[in-house]
């Protein structure tokens, strides 16, 4: 009894070690995505102050039609 508790233990613990790698390294990603947007954020308000146009999204048509 004592060794198949040993046993499911170790598999749990195992389990669990996974499932913290997986988190932190979501996390990382996570963190990555954030930077990311807000950079691309940053790009369009800029582009918005400068009045270039910027870029095209979905339906809209460009400022020249």
């Amino acid at each position: 009894m004592t060794d198949r508790l040993e046993e499911e233990l170790a598999h749990i613990t195992r389990a669990v070690e996974d499932l913290h790698e997986m988190v932190v390294g979501q996390g990382k990603r996570l963190d990555v995505m954030e930077r990311r947007v807000e950079m691309l954020m940053k790009r369009a308000a800029e582009s918005e102050s400068d009045n270039t146009g910027g870029v095209v999204l979905g339906d809209e048509r460009p400022p020249h039609y």
